[in-house]
């Protein structure tokens, strides 16, 4: 398949298989799935970025430098980003954040289409994260959209549920998230023939993607995990962080034999 193929099958796979994922996680209501699914998303992430994106970015920029700067930049400005978001739709002083992950969604000042509006930006860079890493190479293209997936799956189930909170019908509030997917295979599709310009700025945006995963791992998905804290959960939390990551591992080895 030619590099666009990838994209685009890459995009609108991923976009669409974790939307109706998240569908039957949120209509069959497994809390338990849920949690294993973000323990498994999250290291699926860290293994994409440490195993794979890191590696690329570094090869193809002039010096590592440049690109921990631009991983420490985007870390800044994803907690800046999420600040502002949160300063939005907090309406007094004690405002409860929604977390992706968890089962009893509750709306703080968030409407639906505030959600489906977020989800649909978050979807379109995405897209471009995917185009980036096919662009670069096509096992690294696998294992970014690999790991898109793994942690788009907890957050469409959070706005799943906050969709329904919001009084939208299971019908609808599936159609909205299948729509808002698309925006994923639309920003691969422009990454491809914008960034085919730029190939110098390829290894700062493979950075930002970087730093974009990280963020979401660390800062979005493991604090809920430490509200579990018996040892049986902590075990199964390891366990499928490291299948997360040996995952990709696996993904990227077959790829390049």
């Amino acid at each position: 398949m030619t590099t666009l193929t990838w994209i685009l099958v890459a995009s609108l796979f991923g976009g669409v298989l974790s939307v109706v994922a998240a569908a039957l996680f949120a209509l069959n209501t497994r809390a338990h799935w849920i949690g294993a699914l973000v323990s498994y998303a999250i290291g699926a992430l860290l293994g994409a970025v440490f195993l794979d994106i890191l590696p690329e970015a570094i090869g193809m920029a002039p010096s590592v430098a440049s690109v921990s700067g631009t991983v420490l930049f985007g870390i800044l400005l994803f907690f800046t980003l999420e600040k502002v978001l949160i300063w939005r739709h907090c309406h007094h002083d004690h405002c409860e954040v929604h977390e992706p992950h968890e089962q009893d969604a509750h709306d703080h000042g968030r409407s639906g289409t505030m959600v489906i509006v977020g989800d649909t930006f978050h979807n379109f860079v995405d897209g471009i994260i995917i185009a980036a890493a096919f662009m670069v190479d096509t096992q690294l293209g696998i294992v970014t959209a690999l790991a898109i997936i793994a942690h788009e799956i907890p957050q469409e189930v959070g706005d799943f549920a906050i969709l329904l909170h919001s009084g939208y019908s299971k019908l609808r509030a599936f159609q909205l998230n299948l729509i808002s997917s698309l925006a994923t295979l639309i920003g691969g599709a422009l990454a491809y023939f914008t960034l085919q310009d730029l190939q110098a700025w390829t290894p700062y945006i493979l950075a930002l993607a970087a730093a974009s995963m990280i963020y979401v791992a660390v800062a979005d998905l493991i604090p809920g995990l430490h509200k579990r804290t018996r040892m049986r959960d902590t075990v199964q939390q390891v366990s499928l962080i490291a299948l997360g990551v040996a995952t990709v591992g696996l993904v990227g080895y077959f790829a390049a034999v």
